[in-house]
């Protein structure tokens, strides 16, 4: 449906354009079998994750549909990547589960780590390697050897435009090439869901229609993507959100079902931002209340 143009909109044009021709990337990766549970390939049970008596996540549930785009939102410091660093096997529950294609992170961490990858928001790249030396040790790390392992760097290097930068130390690059390495290691394996930490953080407009044209392509495939954000306008490209706020799950639904929640009389149609606002409002007035 046509929506008026935003700043950035303007800004992208007046440069030339977003991205045209589909993504490279999902035209590289092989299309995941269908699950056996479609409704809930990424599923959160209960997640807690106390440091001595902080909550950084507290009692978080939810479930992942494939070929979904979902999508965790919250301000700084209200325990998105907490959550997210569980749902990945990076970090021990305190309480709860976390699975993934019915896999549990908790018992069989290196079964469900071969069926995702991960992109970090603080880049999981190595300053002592190469970009090259970078790939061919992610690739081996998921798996990959002799030939296939060769091919799959070869096509990253292509995709992804590196060939110039094969040389150099992560460190060296700029940011927006940083992130290309980030995700080309992420996804070397063809793995069937796909998490992505603040992705598009310190990016450029351009840099970020380019990275949202892959996601919205892998996930045509049939990948299922979790994608930690806190841009409102990305927000509204995520099929479900889930509003993480004060290590709470405080809202879970679409983007259009958000704003509706988060009418009044004075506003009626809310854009996402004023959602969100709205909604963490309501909640510390919920906490205040319960406090009392």
């Amino acid at each position: 449906e046509p929506t008026p143009p935003r700043l950035e909109d303007g800004f992208v044009d007046l440069l030339g354009g977003a991205p045209k021709g589909g993504s490279v990337v999902a035209r590289l990766l092989e299309a995941p079998a269908r699950a056996d549970r479609p409704e809930a390939v990424i599923e959160a049970e209960h997640l807690t994750k106390r440091f001595g008596d902080f909550a950084a996540t507290d009692d978080v549930t939810f479930e992942v549909r494939q070929g979904e785009i979902f999508g965790l939102l919250g301000p700084n410091g209200a325990g998105k990547s907490t959550t997210f660093k569980m749902m990945c096997g990076l970090l021990t529950p305190t309480a709860g589960e976390a699975r993934v294609l019915g896999l549990s992170l908790s018992r069989s961490p290196e079964a469900a780590r071969q069926k995702l990858g991960y992109m970090a928001q603080k880049f999981s790249l190595y300053g002592a390697l190469t970009v090259r030396q970078n790939l061919e040790f992610f690739a081996g790390i998921y798996g990959l050897a002799g030939v296939r392992k060769r091919d799959r760097v070869a096509a990253m290097i292509e995709a992804f435009a590196l060939q110039p930068y094969l040389g150099v130390s992560p460190d060296a690059l700029p940011l927006g090439f940083k992130q290309r390495l980030a995700l080309a290691c992420a996804i070397m394996h063809d793995p069937a869901i796909l998490f992505l930490d603040e992705p598009t953080s310190g990016v450029d407009p351009i840099t970020r229609r380019e990275f949202w044209s892959h996601i919205n392509g892998v996930v045509a495939k049939g990948v299922t993507v979790m994608v930690t954000t806190h841009f409102m306008d990305e927000a509204e490209y995520c099929d479900r959100i889930g509003l993480i706020y004060r290590g709470r799950l405080i809202a879970l639904g679409a983007p259009d079902d958000l704003r509706r929640e988060a009418a009044s009389a004075d506003e009626a149609d809310p854009d996402m931002e004023e959602a969100f606002i709205t909604l963490v409002q309501r909640s510390d007035t919920a906490r205040e209340a319960e406090a009392a």
